[in-house]
């Protein structure tokens, strides 16, 4: 009798949650707008299995809730008497996540590859990128319009994303203009 795709889907969850539980490494791709600027769809995020002491407030956290994976920040470990706890939110949401139980918790992510480049996610939330998540979770057209940039961003290279947010929004004053050959113009 043939598999169905449900099934399936259980047995790569259920695999990948072991092998975190071992300290093991996966990598997933990353499809929803909740850790948006920080994580975009498709980064794929290099997850490490960690043990509760190996995380920490700011880590980018895979946690298993209601069968499915979520990848949000860590905002808060408690250790009540009897219990740990995590306290988790997306960048661009504004409400936290309700607790996680410690067995929730997978692992944290420990590298996002997006494009051609390769890097640690940051710790820490700037001003800045809090006021661009606050943007993004509030304006669907901006969200819409980002998404979209990013996208040929990846496609094009990022003198293409440029001349996207050029079109969108103008020139913008302080940032150059760019010829087809490369050369810019104040």
């Amino acid at each position: 009798m043939p598999s169905m795709p449900e099934d399936r889907e259980d047995l790569k969850l259920g695999l990948a949650a072991e092998m975190l539980r071992c300290h093991g490494t996966i990598y997933l791709k990353a499809w929803g707008t909740s850790m948006l600027p920080s994580v975009w769809p498709g980064d794929l995020l290099t997850i490490q299995g960690a043990a509760y002491d190996e995380v920490v407030p700011g880590d980018i956290v895979l946690v298993l809730r209601n069968d499915r994976f979520l990848i949000h920040r860590l905002v808060q470990r408690r250790r009540g008497e009897d219990c740990l706890s995590w306290i988790t939110r997306g960048d661009a949401m504004p409400d936290n996540d309700p607790p996680a139980a410690s067995s929730e918790l997978l692992g944290r992510v420990a590298g996002v590859r997006r494009g051609n480049r390769s890097f640690v996610p940051s710790g820490r939330v700037s001003p800045l990128h809090s006021a661009i998540a606050r943007m993004l979770y509030r304006a669907d057209r901006f969200r819409d319009l980002m998404l979209r940039i990013h996208a040929a961003s990846l496609q094009a290279g990022p003198r293409r994303a440029a001349q996207l947010f050029r079109g969108a929004f103008g020139a913008v004053r302080g940032i150059p203009e760019t010829s087809p050959s490369g050369t810019s113009h104040p």
